[in-house]
């Protein structure tokens, strides 16, 4: 009798990093946010990063190469070479990388995308470093695992305006940005102003930071009082805020929408603020997060309603900004 030699697999636990997330999207169309360039440029890197692509070859043998501009003004050059692309399922790359001017690392990354539930798409990243070392050098100095986690869910945002159209509208005001974002995320100045043509806020308890929640409280002209609360992503003073928006409960919990049973339980709201010649362009993007496809109709439905009540808001907002006691609680 002949016995089969099994060559034993290497436990590589110890050098390895694998990060997962579930999205609510077709494996298609994950791959594709995955492995275009025009998508990938606009998710890739932790909250606060941006990324200039230089190169993105994609097809086994080809390079990709892009520049990582962190918060801090620091860059982090990488290149990677595709070594092995098996479509939608499988993306093996060859990876190096650095701080610009420090050390570099290397490692082998290996993307699966399974298709689950639903039309939902599982994402698993593996990273596995020449050394334990290596890897813990990388989770250390450049936060990898917090970093990736955070990259993968701005692809979930990404994948959110894919599926549906976002909500856009803008106003300007006739106000320096600066002034615009301390009304836009100071609680003192939000709470006078904040919510639809009128009402009042009435509690407002903000930990403005990523992270960090607004829950809040606003009763109309007729008495009817709702909670609603943020849940900030990133923070980008004075230019950006991303954040999930619900309506809530006294006690903070998630609820519906107390008239529209239909209406998404989450919503991803993303504020932009663009100064141009003293005055300042806000931009407001609305669009449904992790939702059916009832609750995407019911959203598409109510664009209208959508833009009669960010009017009031702005509205609000520019009248508070013509205060002359502003400046004085600023």
């Amino acid at each position: 009798m002949t016995t089969t030699q099994k060559t034993p697999v290497e436990n590589t636990a110890d050098r390895e990093i694998i990060i997962t997330r579930t999205f609510d999207a077709p494996r298609e169309l994950v791959w594709e946010a995955m492995t275009d360039a025009r998508h990938v440029v606009n998710w890739w890197g932790p909250r606060g990063f941006s990324t200039t692509i230089e190169k993105m070859d994609f097809r086994v043998g080809g390079i990709w190469k892009l520049v990582m501009h962190g918060p801090d003004g620091a860059n982090y050059p990488n290149e990677q070479v595709f070594q092995e692309i098996v479509k939608p399922e499988r993306i093996v790359l060859a990876h190096s990388g650095r701080r610009e001017g420090g050390p570099g690392v290397t490692s082998v990354k290996t993307w699966m995308f399974d298709a689950v539930e639903s039309g939902k798409t599982k994402v698993t990243i593996r990273m596995v470093f020449s050394s334990a070392t290596e890897r813990d050098f990388v989770v250390k100095e450049f936060g990898a695992i917090e970093g990736g986690k955070q990259t993968l869910e701005r692809l979930g945002e990404q994948l959110a305006k894919a599926i549906c159209k976002p909500f856009v509208i803008s106003r300007e005001f006739s106000a320096p940005r600066e002034l615009v974002w301390r009304a836009w995320t100071d609680r003192e100045h939000l709470k006078h102003w904040f919510g639809p043509h009128g009402c009042a806020v009435t509690t407002a308890n903000m930990d403005f930071r990523p992270g960090g929640t607004f829950h809040y409280a606003t009763r109309t002209a007729d008495g009817k009082e709702m909670w609603g609360k943020f849940f900030y992503r990133e923070i980008v003073p004075p230019h950006k805020v991303v954040l999930i928006n619900c309506f809530s409960d006294a006690a903070g919990g998630m609820i519906r929408h107390p008239f529209h049973a239909q209406w998404p339980l989450e919503m991803l709201h993303t504020t932009t603020l663009v100064e141009r010649d003293g005055k300042t362009l806000l931009t407001i993007e609305w669009v449904p997060f992790n939702v059916t496809d009832e609750e995407r109709r019911c959203f598409d439905g109510m664009r209208e309603g959508m833009t009669q009540g960010w009017t009031g808001t702005f509205k609000q907002l520019e009248e508070y900004l013509k205060g002359q006691t502003f400046g004085a609680r600023g």
